[in-house]
């Protein structure tokens, strides 16, 4: 999600950047600007001492001001914040029936998964990633497959082997897994 959500606000910073800029651009060079743009001479300034002393004698105009610079305070650390935040589970935490738990290194989990599932007939590679919380990991499995494996086939060999291996072996309830499958590019063979 946090992809998407990047691209969408650069692509739109970057919209609105080009035609402000452009804009400006094309008044500063003395080309004719639309009615509606506030600019139309090279002369013009970006505010005048009217336009940046209009609001100051409102009694809404402060408040809302620092309203709005809270607000986008706030999103920018969150943002920021989500930037920072793992894709990857660096643990998962197994009951080890003593009250205490014992954490498995979630690179260990994911490489078990990932070599148990690529050992199947008909796949060619395939790896594996945690996410999710230590305590309700997620599986996300990405398997290159050979043009002559049967996808059915290969799931359910994921499905009741290596995810299952992976639940029991970590002691999970429930070890929920998102499969990508993939072929292999090969040559077309010729028939004759």
């Amino acid at each position: 999600m946090i992809r998407t959500v990047n691209r969408v606000l650069l692509g739109l910073a970057g919209l609105v950047l080009l035609v402000l800029g452009g804009a400006v651009l094309a008044t500063g060079l003395g080309w004719s600007a639309p009615s509606w743009w506030p600019f139309d001479s090279r002369n013009d300034v970006l505010l005048s001492k009217a336009d940046r002393t209009r609001w100051r004698d409102e009694g809404w105009w402060w408040p809302t001001v620092i309203a709005v610079l809270a607000v986008l305070v706030v999103l920018a650390l969150w943002w920021l914040l989500a930037q920072l935040r793992r894709g990857r589970l660096a643990e998962v935490l197994v009951d080890s029936g003593d009250g205490e738990g014992a954490l498995l290194r979630g690179k260990a989990l994911e490489g078990v998964i990932g070599d148990e599932a690529g050992a199947l007939d008909g796949v060619s590679d395939a790896s594996a990633t945690l996410t999710g919380r230590r305590t309700a990991p997620r599986a996300r499995i990405r398997m290159l497959m050979e043009p002559h494996a049967a996808p059915g086939l290969v799931l359910r060999g994921v499905s009741e082997g290596a995810l299952t291996h992976a639940r029991t072996s970590a002691g999970l309830d429930e070890l929920p897994a998102e499969v990508r499958l993939r072929a292999v590019k090969h040559r077309a063979e010729r028939v004759t």
